[in-house]
């Protein structure tokens, strides 16, 4: 008999011991699920506020959650006694195995992320980046698909963009035009500069402000080279490039201006 009462004792107080520690578990579950919720809720509220990409929205809310609420069940079964040290030793070295073995796939993920996050450009930029000039045509999460001007598609790792350098050529709405043209030596620099800045003038796409520059850049070996830098609108970069140069020679050659060929003098000893 004596036996038995310690026995039930003992049951009573351990019933009482881990009934309360129950308890207080699942009081510490239910208050820490409405926590969690509303921090996800309230996280993805801040996102669509500050314009982050819709489609990175759920995803970052889906990874939040799930880190909380399994943070939240490992804390829940320290308190109910359950030893979670090993666990999450277990857990742990299988996330590094795992990180290890998807190295560069969680690179160009964590990229994909910064991108849709800090947008550096947008779908429709022109950009130069990993050695490659095209049009951004869509950015995914592991890759971005450029689109370049002789219509081929490429396709670059995010990993590699948000690690270097990169030129983004659509974010200002103005570019500058720079070109240099080469005149012989005989002919008359001022006459070559009025020629160049009255084809300027009558461009209604090169802008006043700031003004055109023509100057002479260098002396060349076989020209006078002359410096030519024009503001345009973005979008008008490359027509009044190309138009710039085509009515130059064409000026040029009317009036006779020269271009000189390179040319180098040979002296023989007899």
């Amino acid at each position: 008999m004596e036996n038995l009462e310690t026995i039930m004792t003992m049951a009573k107080g351990l019933i009482i011991e881990y009934g309360i520690n129950l308890i207080e578990a699942v009081i510490a579950l239910v208050v820490g699920l409405w926590v969690v919720n509303m921090l996800v809720k309230q996280v993805g509220k801040v996102m669509v506020k500050r314009e982050v990409d819709p489609s990175l929205i759920p995803f970052l809310k889906s990874v939040l959650n799930i880190s909380l609420k399994a943070a939240l069940v490992i804390s829940i079964a320290g308190m109910v006694g359950i030893e979670m040290t090993s666990f999450v030793a277990i857990l742990g070295a299988a996330g590094l195995a795992v990180g290890l073995a998807l190295q560069g796939t969680l690179q160009n993920f964590a990229g994909g992320v910064m991108i849709l996050l800090f947008k550096p450009f947008k779908v429709g930029d022109v950009i130069e980046a990993a050695g490659y000039v095209g049009g951004v045509k869509e950015i995914q999460i592991f890759n971005t698909i450029l689109s370049t001007p002789d219509n081929k598609v490429i396709i670059i790792p995010n990993g590699n963009l948000a690690n270097s350098s990169m030129v983004n050529f659509s974010t200002m709405e103005t570019r500058r035009v720079d070109l240099s043209f080469g005149i012989d030596y005989g002919d008359d620099f001022e006459q070559a500069k009025s020629a160049i800045m009255e084809l300027v003038n009558a461009d209604s796409r090169i802008l006043k402000d700031p003004e055109p520059f023509a100057r002479v850049g260098e002396l060349g070996d076989s020209s006078v080279n002359i410096t030519v830098r024009l503001w345009v609108n973005s979008a008008d970069y490359w027509d009044v490039h190309f138009d710039m140069i085509e009515k130059v020679k064409s000026t040029f050659d009317a009036k006779g201006i020269s271009f000189p060929y390179p040319q180098m003098d040979v002296h023989q000893d007899k």
